[in-house]
């Protein structure tokens, strides 16, 4: 685990409020300031994995320190093309050698890696939003946070 990582994940649809995009950003920003976190770890899917780093760009601007990491769940391997185009976005990239082959579950397995690098989780989980009839990524990926002891902060609760 990184003392200074966070992580985020959450519903592929959110109800994108200009209370929620605030909270998240005085969230991030106390992540930041009082917790010393300087990494922050992103997939992607999901719109609120797009609010989240459209709130932690703008933040670098003030903190130029902290750097985004997107973990790709697709792609093992990538090039130059496609390296320039991510790294106009986040200082950093990576494929998890150990999601290799996971198949349908790789975007779970992904989650399960950021979760396992961080201290904290800014997570989008709105029990009404899971799914009957099937798993749902994001409530598994919420399990394994608390069942870890992460340090969860639920946005969806605000």
């Amino acid at each position: 685990m990184q003392e200074n990582t966070c992580c985020f994940f959450g519903h592929r649809t959110i109800n994108e409020t200009e209370e929620l995009k605030m909270k998240l950003c005085e969230t991030v920003e106390r992540l930041i300031t009082h917790e010393k976190v300087d990494t922050f770890l992103f997939g992607s899917k999901s719109r609120f994995d797009s609010l989240c780093l459209e709130i932690v760009t703008n933040l670098k601007e003030k903190y130029p320190h902290i750097k985004r990491v997107y973990v790709r769940a697709e792609f093992p391997v990538i090039d130059e093309s496609y390296l320039a185009y991510l790294l106009e976005s986040y200082e950093e990239t990576y494929y998890p050698e150990k999601i290799r082959g996971s198949g349908r579950a790789v975007y779970v397995e992904r989650n399960c890696e950021m979760i396992d690098r961080s201290r904290f989780c800014v997570v989008y989980y709105d029990e009404t939003q899971t799914p009957a009839k099937r798993k749902s990524g994001t409530k598994i990926a919420f399990d394994y946070a608390v069942k870890q002891g992460k340090e969860i902060v639920n946005v969806a609760e605000f």
